[in-house]
């Protein structure tokens, strides 16, 4: 099954990239220092895989807070976020690297996309010293799309980067339950769910992807 699949679109975020739910934690600190009492799950049970604006819309929204100051929580967010970046070890996942070498030599596109801004992707590529051309063939960002997640955009530009015609011939793999249906609008032949991340068993099993796998090294011995 393998062989049909010509692109895979990994989330980065708890998938590809170790980051100790940097994000999460940092948009859930935004929140409570503005005033608001939420926890922290629940900050990862509404936010995970998203634009980061979006999720925290979403959030606020599921806690039924109907009033309350966006764009200066969001404000907070980003100043919190990187002064936590400047000191932050970020590490692939268990596997990634390995992984991405085989897909390249045998041909398969390897494509991160992220509910990160461009600028954020690119600091953490930087940090993990991953390079677009060597590495990884593309990076696609919720900023280069109209739609974020989970809109099929970001996977529909990739397609569309590299001609591939048939959407069943792409392969997503992500940790949120928002990856899996961004993969499923946009059609993908295959969804896999990573125990790695944000969201347990359960939680994944909700969308129903086509196969959960705890780690990233499960993925070539699953075809």
């Amino acid at each position: 099954m393998l062989m049909t699949i010509k692109m895979i679109v990994f989330d980065m975020a708890g998938t590809t990239v170790d980051e100790d739910n940097v994000v999460y934690k940092t948009l859930y600190k935004s929140i409570k220092n503005s005033g608001f009492d939420i926890n922290y799950q629940f900050v990862l049970d509404h936010g995970a895989g998203k634009e980061k604006m979006q999720a925290l819309k979403d959030i606020m929204a599921k806690a039924n807070f109907t009033s309350y100051p966006l764009n200066e929580i969001y404000s907070l967010f980003l100043k919190l976020l990187n002064k936590a970046y400047d000191t932050l070890d970020f590490k692939p996942q268990p596997y990634a690297e390995e992984l991405f070498k085989i897909l390249k030599e045998k041909g398969i596109k390897v494509v991160l996309n992220t509910g990160y801004n461009q600028e954020t992707a690119n600091k953490i590529l930087e940090k993990l010293n991953w390079s677009v051309g060597n590495d990884i063939d593309a990076l696609i960002t919720a900023s280069q799309v109209l739609n974020a997640r989970p809109a099929p955009d970001m996977i529909l530009l990739a397609k569309e980067k590299f001609s591939i015609q048939n959407s069943s011939e792409i392969a997503k793999v992500g940790d949120s339950i928002i990856d899996i249906e961004e993969g499923k609008n946009a059609a993908c032949g295959l969804n896999i769910a990573v125990l790695t991340g944000a969201h347990k068993r359960e939680q994944l099993e909700s969308a129903s992807p086509d196969l959960i796998i705890d780690n990233l090294s499960e993925i070539l011995y699953k075809f």
